[in-house]
């Protein structure tokens, strides 16, 4: 399944692609443990990144979240791409699905809009792998 960056999920280039911030992987209960996190600014920026103010830095953050499978992977990121976010032109949430791992990169001028953006993200991450646990594997499409 691809779909649109940032209007759903798009397939990847790997786990979390080229600078990935943070990895994540099953932990006991099945959620997600992160492993490695890293902040600066990511190299070549974009067209958002040079129209700052002087000081500000743009602030990423990448996650990547293995799955059993390639469908479960993809069946979490349908579930989890409709969610817009709140601050959409100061918040921007990218979704890829490569193989069984999904992967999310966030940018964001303003920290604190981008912390509060992980941690809704993650509420509902949580509760989609609740979820999928609940009702057991899903069968092939």
């Amino acid at each position: 399944m691809q779909r649109a960056a940032d209007a759903g999920c798009s397939g990847g280039e790997g786990q979390g692609g080229p600078g990935s911030a943070a990895t994540a992987a099953p932990a006991s209960g099945g959620a997600p443990r992160v492993l490695r996190a890293q902040h600066g600014p990511e190299p070549g920026g974009d067209a958002a990144s040079t129209a700052r103010r002087p000081g500000n830095r743009l602030h990423t953050f990448a996650l990547s979240v293995p799955f059993p499978s390639p469908l479960e992977a993809d069946i979490a990121c349908g579930s989890l791409a409709p969610d817009a976010e709140p601050h959409p032109g100061a918040v921007r949430k990218e979704l890829t699905v490569s193989g069984s791992v999904l992967a999310v990169r966030w940018r964001a001028d303003d920290s604190r809009l981008l912390r509060i953006s992980i941690i809704n993200f993650l509420d509902q991450l949580s509760l989609v792998m609740r979820t999928m646990q609940r009702f057991g594997p899903p069968l092939s499409r």
